[in-house]
């Protein structure tokens, strides 16, 4: 007897558990992510490699830096709205505070915002940067007679560790600082907006 209502129990929560794992599971956003991941891709890549073809090392290495902060900027706002409290913006609201009910939607999806942020335009910034990063380590290789090898390795180990130190600092400002993070972005998001509060 006990077996069955132990066996009726763990069903119960298997059953609920899935239709949550279901329920959680947004094809259409997947889907607009997954385009919308290509085009700014392509438009990003396309800009980079355009500049590349007619600058010098030293403006190369200021495009990988431009990406490299812009991917770390982007993967604050990602973790910071993923740990902020949507407490703060709704006294904010109340006071019609500009921007704070911006940063409500974007506390409330934060799942998707986070997962623009972080994997949309971190990753795509953390290739372009790579790739970027791969021509200057050729461009120095033949300019300088240097092995393209060692140049290769040597530029990739820069710009992962300026990479990887830039998203550490980010990350450990953006949990405790996350609601000034996402008060600023939301603030920058409304003068965007169709109808700012």
């Amino acid at each position: 007897m006990k077996r069955k209502k132990f066996k009726e129990e763990y069903d119960n929560k298997i059953t609920k558990r899935d239709k949550v794992i279901k329920k959680s599971f947004d094809l259409k956003w997947v889907l607009q992510i997954s385009l919308l991941a290509f085009i700014i891709s392509l438009l990003f890549s396309a800009g980079s490699n355009i500049i590349l073809d007619s600058v010098n090392v030293f403006f190369g290495l200021l495009i990988v830096l431009f990406f490299i902060l812009v991917g770390v900027i982007f993967d604050m706002i990602g973790i910071a709205v993923a740990s902020a409290d949507e407490k703060p913006f709704h006294s904010m609201a109340s006071k019609q505070v500009q921007g704070s009910k911006v940063a409500i939607k974007m506390i409330k999806n934060a799942e998707k915002v986070s997962a623009f942020c972080n994997d949309v335009i971190g990753d795509i910034c953390n290739i372009i940067s790579g790739s970027v990063g791969a021509v200057i380590a050729v461009t120095i290789a033949s300019r300088y007679n240097i092995d393209s090898v060692i140049t290769a390795l040597f530029v990739t180990a820069v710009i992962a560790s300026v990479t990887i130190g830039g998203k550490a600092i980010g990350k450990s400002y953006a949990i405790n600082k996350s609601e000034i993070i996402i008060y600023k972005f939301a603030k920058i998001l409304n003068m965007f907006g169709k109808n700012n509060e």
